[in-house]
């Protein structure tokens, strides 16, 4: 998910778990923690990882339950000999570092991208794809309960009015908690409504594909942008991949489906180069493949149909370049392919818009 995300998740878990007169600390220290995970594109940077290195390996090993779990243990650690706060509450800032570190990868693992959370066993990443890396319906609740418990945080006992003062911090440290409590709630529902409405969409696909004979066929299906009205679903097949739309507001009846050719014997040929067996294996086999005219020659492009829409994806790369005897040569880098610019994405958001509430609307031009 994005980072605004994955630091009002961090700072709530947080703040539930330490004492409330830690509160402010705690939603700050939540917060930090609810991005390192996250940090490991510096990394790839600062080596000048290659781009496949740089996708694939993002949320690998920083993203790993086991790498997380002591990395929280060994902070916690360090805090009770330099804090103050964690010697005084141990056993529930423990509970805080533990949370605010291991529900990033767990919601990472909610959306298409994937997250390799046991690494380093050799699985390929968990993706449940149902929700879209934006959500503001799952972010926007975490963001008020932050806000309001930053805000009627405990503040120190004055010594004046002792009693009275007392009474607020009690309401203002009981009101903050209600708050974080009722934002963590409201998005953990929205995120069990998207498991729902992925269960929906793949009932309905697969009640269709039967008819195409695809039942069986490796298939995904994801929400579109900002949503989990609108999903779309690719099925592989022997000579390119369908893709269909669900809308859960208007859609009725079978899914309608279009095949876009594939390159799948030019992806066969090149299926053997170490780049290429790395994109396989982190998309799961979800890729397209087409061929582009560069200086006369044929150069294979593989997309990865899990992120964008057809045909811009997010994601493309040129890995070979077909000789004169007809084979396909590796290019000396595995280039990505930039997407469509804001005017394309423009289109798609409105297409999206439309969609959800019309059950006929024509193709993205």
């Amino acid at each position: 998910m994005d980072s605004l995300t994955q630091i009002v998740l961090g700072g709530s878990v947080a703040a539930l778990a330490a004492p409330a007169r830690h509160r402010r600390a705690a939603l700050v220290t939540g917060a930090v923690l609810g991005t390192v995970p996250d940090l490991d594109v510096l990394w790839f940077g600062l080596a000048g990882s290659d781009v496949v290195t740089t996708v694939t390996w993002h949320r690998g090993p920083s993203h790993s339950l086991p790498v997380l779990l002591l990395l929280a243990l060994g902070l916690w650690w360090l805090g009770l000999r330099y804090s103050v706060a964690i010697r005084a509450a141990p056993r529930p800032w423990l509970l805080a570092i533990v949370l605010a570190l291991l529900t990033h990868p767990l919601l990472d693992a909610f959306t298409v991208y994937g997250t390799q959370l046991l690494w380093p066993w050799p699985m390929p990443p968990v993706m449940g794809s149902t929700v879209f890396i934006i959500d503001p319906l799952y972010t926007v609740p975490l963001l008020l309960g932050v806000i309001v418990a930053w805000w009627r945080a405990p503040r120190e006992v004055l010594a004046v009015a002792p009693t009275r003062t007392a009474t607020y911090g009690w309401q203002a440290a009981t009101a903050g908690r209600n708050w974080l409590l009722g934002g963590l709630l409201l998005s953990t529902l929205y995120l069990g409504w998207s498991v729902v409405a992925k269960l929906r969409v793949d009932a309905a696909a697969k009640h269709s594909l039967a008819a195409l004979g695809l039942a069986q066929a490796p298939r995904f299906s994801t929400p579109t942008p900002f949503n989990t009205l609108l999903w779309r679903v690719v099925v592989m097949a022997p000579d390119g991949y369908y893709i269909g739309d669900r809308s859960l507001v208007t859609d009725r009846g079978p899914m309608r489906w279009t095949l876009v050719p594939s390159d799948t014997p030019a992806l066969a040929a090149v299926a053997g180069q170490v780049g290429v067996q790395r994109l396989l294996w982190f998309t799961h086999g979800f890729v397209g493949a087409q061929r582009q005219t560069v200086d006369g020659r044929s150069e294979l492009v593989l997309s990865d149909l899990r992120m964008g829409l057809e045909p811009d994806y997010s994601f493309r790369y040129r890995v070979a370049r077909q000789g004169d005897d007809g084979q396909w040569a590796p290019l000396p880098l595995v280039l990505r392919v930039e997407e469509e610019g804001g005017d394309g994405r423009a289109r798609h958001l409105r297409w999206v818009w439309q969609r959800i509430w019309q059950a006929e609307v024509p193709a993205v031009p």
